[in-house]
Parts: structure tokens; C-alpha cells; sequence
């Protein structure tokens, strides 16, 4: 991959994610609160539907960048025949060292975001300083694995159909998507990615909130999701999955379509 390519995927990736993150903030906020085990109304309802936002102007820019460059490189490393079987195995390959990368930005961020969110009272510099003084750096890692685990299994499923819708309509049309087409199969594709995770991202924003010291806080991702079966049944495993379809699929609209677009224009 050129340096030229690098940069630009760097860049358009940076772009969109800044986009979407703000742009879907009180969708974000509203799914969190729903996922929370204090419950909707405790967690602050609808007020402050904006706590927690600079931490996510913030983190999204290099979040997002560091996915797409990770991405774009190791797509191009593992390069194969877009005919060949190999194709989504190489798009899946590429997708979970983006997230893995990408996690190491992404999950201080949530973790104050998600934390904010839920004490709408309390602002994003007194949960950091807070969380800092009480856990540490380790209390801005807390979820790691637990957020790893969910973004592997969203990219595995939505970045192949991404591409294979892209490519699928560009066969059917006999020339390359356009960015707004590559938006529309975004969207589709991660809708659906959304709805099959949401367990996991349930599971991820309970350990994320669990106070310090508790068994939920040590980041088990089965015991957490057995917990939540036991008390809640399915309906806990999929709590806020409407808010997280919606948020995703418009997000994938916005941010795929967004990369694409500001991808082309630095080329």
C-alpha cells in the first residue's frame, strides 16, 4: 500500500468517524442507559442526552483513523483475486487487527463516555480524574477484552457483507459503487451486525459500569452475560438492540458512505 493510500485511509477514516459519533451521540446515550443495571429512568432518561460527548470528540477521530489504516494495510497485505473463495476471509483478517488496534483508543474513551452517560450530574474531566485517582490507568482499560469481543464478531460479519454488497451491486450495475451506494450496503450491513452482537455489547457496557471491585468488573464476559440471563432473560441479552440497530445502520450510512467519499477526494 502507497504512502499516498495510507494517509488518505488514515484521514477519510478519522473524518468519518468524527461525523457519525457526534452526529449519533443521543442515540449512543439512549442505548446505554437501556443497557445499564440501574435502568433506564435511574440511569437519567432522557436528560442530558450530551453527557459524555467530549470524550467522544475527543477519541473519535483517532479511533476511526487508526481502524481504517490498520485495515486498509493489512487488506492490501493479504491481497488476494476479488473472485477467489479467500476474498471475505481476507476482509475478516483485516477487520480484527483493525479492532484490536482501534480497542486501544476506543475503550478509554467509551469508558469515560459510557460513565458519563449514566451520571449525566457529573462531568467527563471529574470521571476521568475520578476513575484515574480510584483504578488507575487499568480502570480506562476496564472492558478491553469485553469490547474486543464485540467488535471482532460486528467486523466479522459486517465488513465482508459491506464489501460483498459493493461488490455484488457493482457487478449488477457494470461499474464501480458510488459513495452513496457504498453507504446503503453500510448500513445494511451493519444493522444486521448490530442486532446479532447486541449480547455482546450489552455485556461490554455492563462491565464497563460495574462499580470497582465487582465480580462484573473483573471483565468475564460469560459470567457477565450469564448474569444477565438469569436475572433479565433474552430480553436483558438484548437490551437496547432498537437503538443500537437504528444508531448502527444510520452510522454505517454515515460512516462508510463518508470514508468512501473523503477517500476518493484526497486521492
Amino acid at each position: 500500500m502507497e504512502p499516498r493510500e495510507s494517509w488518505a485511509a488514515l484521514a477519510a477514516g478519522g473524518i468519518a468517524g468524527v461525523f457519525v459519533d457526534l452526529i449519533l451521540f443521543p442515540l449512543d446515550t439512549v442505548k446505554t442507559r437501556l443497557q445499564s443495571a440501574q435502568g433506564f429512568r435511574k440511569a437519567g432518561g432522557f436528560r442530558g442526552i450530551y453527557a459524555g460527548v467530549p470524550s467522544t470528540a475527543i477519541g473519535s477521530f483517532p479511533n476511526a483513523a487508526a481502524f481504517f489504516i490498520t485495515y486498509e494495510n493489512v487488506k492490501s497485505v493479504l491481497h488476494s483475486d476479488s473472485t477467489s473463495y479467500l476474498t471475505p476471509v481476507t476482509h475478516m483478517v483485516a477487520a480484527s487487527f483493525g479492532e484490536v488496534v482501534a480497542c486501544l483508543i476506543r475503550v478509554p474513551s467509551e469508558v469515560v463516555k459510557q460513565r458519563a452517560q449514566v451520571s449525566p450530574s457529573a462531568g467527563t474531566f471529574r470521571i476521568l480524574s475520578h476513575t484515574l485517582y480510584h483504578e488507575g490507568i487499568q480502570g480506562l482499560y476496564r472492558g478491553y477484552k469485553s469490547t474486543v469481543l464485540r467488535e471482532i464478531p460486528f467486523s466479522l460479519v459486517q465488513f465482508p457483507l459491506w464489501e460483498f454488497l459493493k461488490d455484488l451491486w457493482s457487478w449488477k450495475q457494470g461499474h464501480v459503487v458510488d459513495s452513496w451506494q457504498s453507504a446503503v450496503c453500510g448500513a445494511f450491513a451493519g444493522g444486521f451486525a448490530a442486532a446479532v452482537t447486541t449480547p455482546l455489547d450489552v455485556a461490554k457496557t455492563r462491565i464497563m459500569l460495574a462499580k470497582a471491585g465487582s465480580t462484573t468488573a473483573s471483565g468475564n464476559v460469560l459470567a457477565a452475560l450469564a448474569g444477565i440471563w438469569r436475572t433479565q432473560g433474552l430480553s436483558g441479552l438484548f437490551a437496547g438492540v432498537v437503538p443500537r440497530m437504528t444508531a448502527i445502520s444510520l452510522g454505517g450510512f454515515i460512516f462508510l458512505g463518508t470514508y468512501e467519499k473523503t477517500r476518493q477526494l484526497l486521492l
